[in-house]
C-alpha cells in the first residue's frame, strides 16, 4: 500500500465523542494555556515585588558583616556562591550548585528549539548536553526531595514542599525521556528537534495554529503532559518559596550596602 496514501487517510480521521475532547484539551494546553501561564507567572512576580516594595521598612539591619570595599561583587558572591550553605551544608551546597548551572544551561537549551536559534548546529540530534544537562537537574531533585523524609527536613516540611518538588521531578523525567530518546535511541523520539522549533514557530508568531500538523507520532501524550506541568509550575511560581531567586541578588546587595 503506498505509504502517502496511509498518511493522507490517517489525517482524514474526524474524531468524535472522548477523543474530539481529547483533541480539544491537548490543543488547550499547548497553545492557549502556554500564553495564560506566562501572563499569571510574570503579573505574579510584578505582583510579589511591588507588595516588597511597599513593605514597610524593617526596624532592624540587614547588613553584612564585615563589610566588603566592593559591595556588588560580594552580593554576586553571596548569590551565587552561596558560601554559607557551602560551610554549614556542603552536600546540599553541592546539589544546589549542580541544580542552578541544570537550570542555566536548561534554559539555554529551550532557548535552542526556537525559530532562527541555533546553539546547538541544526542537524544535531542532541540538545545542548545531550541529556546531561537533563540529569543536572533530575539528580538534585531527587536528593532535594528525599532529603525532606529525614532529621530536621522532615519536621519543618510542609506537603507543598512535597508536591512542588515532585512536579519539578516529573517535568525533568519527561524532558529526559525526550531528550535522551532523541540523543541516544536509534528511531530518536519520533519528534525531532525540527518539529519543536516548528511548534515554538506557531508559539513565537501567535497563529494559534493546531500544534499536532506539525508534532507527529503517538508521543504527543507524552509532550502533551511534559508542557502541561511546565505551565502548572509557571502558573504557582510567584506562589511558592522558589520565587525567592528572583530577589536573592538584590536582597544581597542590601544586606552588603
Amino acid at each position: 500500500m503506498d505509504p502517502q496514501a496511509v498518511s493522507a487517510a490517517s489525517q482524514a480521521v474526524v474524531h468524535t465523542g472522548f477523543a474530539l475532547f481529547l483533541d480539544k484539551l491537548y490543543y488547550f494546553i499547548m497553545v492557549p494555556l502556554v500564553y495564560i501561564s506566562v501572563i499569571v507567572m510574570i503579573v505574579g512576580i510584578v505582583a510579589k515585588i511591588v507588595s516588597i516594595v511597599r513593605a514597610p521598612i524593617p526596624a532592624f539591619s540587614l547588613k553584612t558583616y564585615p563589610a566588603k570595599k566592593r559591595p556588588f561583587f560580594a552580593a554576586l558572591a553571596d548569590t551565587f556562591g552561596m558560601p554559607m550553605i557551602r560551610k554549614e551544608k556542603p552536600l546540599f551546597w553541592f546539589f544546589l550548585m549542580m541544580f542552578h548551572i541544570g537550570i542555566f544551561f536548561l534554559f539555554f537549551g529551550h532557548l535552542d528549539l526556537f525559530p532562527g536559534v541555533n546553539l546547538m548546529p541544526p542537524e544535531s540530534r542532541h540538545m545542548i548536553g545531550a541529556g546531561v544537562v537533563g540529569l543536572s537537574v533530575t539528580i538534585p531533585t531527587f536528593y532535594f526531595l528525599f532529603r525532606r523524609f529525614k532529621g530536621q527536613e522532615r519536621h519543618i516540611s510542609v506537603p507543598s514542599d512535597y508536591l512542588l518538588l515532585l512536579l519539578l521531578l516529573f517535568i525533568f523525567l519527561l524532558g529526559d525521556m525526550i531528550s535522551w530518546g532523541n540523543s541516544w535511541t536509534a528511531n530518536g523520539f519520533v519528534m525531532t528537534k525540527a518539529d519543536f522549533k516548528n511548534y515554538f514557530g506557531i508559539l513565537k508568531s501567535f497563529s494559534f495554529a493546531d500544534p499536532r500538523t506539525v508534532l507527529h507520532g503517538s508521543h504527543y501524550h507524552f509532550v502533551v503532559l511534559h508542557v502541561f506541568l511546565a505551565e502548572l509550575f509557571m502558573m504557582i511560581l510567584p506562589f511558592t518559596k522558589i520565587v525567592h531567586t528572583f530577589f536573592s541578588l538584590p536582597l544581597n546587595l542590601l544586606r552588603r550596602r
